[in-house]
């Protein structure tokens, strides 16, 4: 059993390295059906699983530190040579895909209850987990407390949320290939295509890797700093979390207007960090035995099937292609911890479409739940 974090993380690099390369250096066909960002996720998850990693106080912490670090420095380098105009062009699919996805959530937790024939506490704990996937952990915890939530009816809702998540994240990394087939079926163009002859200076020229990695890394410091004053002035109004996810895109986007645009590197560096935060993901993503909590489990996986089967209605009658649908569920499932990153998997210009459609979801999840609980509850 591993017990030193600098192992920890050096087994997980190794673990992305690995099949990044196989995927970028060999061409094989498999990668087209199962990508790499899958195999890093299943492989971390697996080792978790095996009980490789002893999740002492200091491996904890180092995860909580990498994740907290790599994430508005990836953000950040994934926007810089974006042209911010150019997502005008996805407007209409988009909010359709996210009301669509909200809509979709709700009417699945209300009918699922009703099915399940839930108790009070439980369809309190369900109209909690509704905030959750309608915004994040924060609109969880401010409809569970507005409902009076018992605590261990409560402590399911978090068991559900977090088998659920893990199960819904690889299922649509796992889709990630099939976009075009779906695309196809549905009978629309994929969004990522409007975007993906993009071309800029960041192409041309010499690698600036050592300079993109220690201006990320200064962003990711300063984007820390800013929000820690914040906190300490009671100014934060969203949790921390999303507070630096907003000012990594802040800077990112006001980067991608100035000459840094033009550093070539940026989307290696990038690919890098993602490679590597899928893996600290799945090295948290164990399945352990939970008495009692099975049927809430399967409720929680029926909502999302039946989530996912509107969603594909949806998609056939307004044309909507698998990248919108798929980032608007996960932007309101996942939030602004993985919605960026699926984004990312379709294409590194997309990035800040799953971290606005899910900073959205803060505004509407705790309205969103307290609906759910005001209908289940009657």
């Amino acid at each position: 059993m591993i017990t030193n974090p600098l192992v920890y993380l050096f087994i997980l690099a190794l673990t992305a390295s690995v099949f990044a390369i196989l995927e970028l250096k060999t061409k094989w066909k498999f990668f087209k059906f199962i990508p790499s960002v899958v195999l890093i996720y299943a492989f971390s998850m697996f080792f978790a699983s095996l009980g490789m990693f002893e999740y002492n106080e200091e491996i904890t912490s180092i995860y909580k530190k990498t994740k907290t670090n790599l994430l508005p420095a990836m953000l950040f380098l994934m926007l810089l040579s974006v042209d911010i105009r150019l997502f005008f062009k996805l407007g209409r699919k988009l909010i359709i895909s996210y009301i669509l996805a909200v809509t979709s959530l709700g009417f699945a937790f209300i009918f699922i209850a009703f099915v399940f024939n839930f108790n009070s506490d439980m369809s309190g704990a369900f109209a909690a987990l509704a905030g959750s996937w309608m915004g994040g952990t924060a609109n969880m915890v401010a409809v569970g407390s507005a409902l009076h939530v018992e605590d261990s009816a409560f402590g399911y809702a978090l068991i559900v949320d977090s088998v659920n998540y893990t199960i819904w994240v690889a299922l649509l990394l796992f889709i990630v290939p099939f976009s075009k087939v779906f695309n196809k079926f549905i009978g629309t163009k994929s969004s990522d295509e409007v975007l993906g002859d993009i071309g800029c200076a960041c192409n041309i020229g010499a690698k600036r890797y050592w300079l993109l990695i220690v201006l990320s890394v200064v962003v990711s410091l300063l984007v820390q700093v800013v929000t820690e004053i914040l906190a300490d002035q009671n100014l934060l109004f969203i949790s921390s979390t999303t507070t630096m996810v907003v000012l990594a895109t802040i800077f990112g986007v006001l980067a991608s207007f100035t000459k840094l645009k033009n550093l070539n590197g940026s989307s290696e560096v990038a690919n890098s960090m993602l490679f590597m935060l899928i893996a600290l993901i799945g090295s948290r993503a164990v399945f352990e035995e939970f008495s009692g909590v099975g049927i809430y489990v399967l409720a929680g996986f029926l909502i999302l099937v039946l989530h996912a089967i509107i969603m594909m209605i949806g998609a056939k009658i307004f044309k909507l292609d698998l990248f919108s649908i798929s980032v608007a569920s996960l932007s309101n499932i996942g939030g602004v911890a993985s919605a960026p990153i699926l984004a990312a998997t379709y294409n590194k210009n997309l990035v800040s479409v799953g971290v606005l459609m899910a900073i959205m979801g803060y505004i509407i999840g705790t309205f969103g739940g307290l609906l759910v609980g005001s209908i289940i509850l009657g």
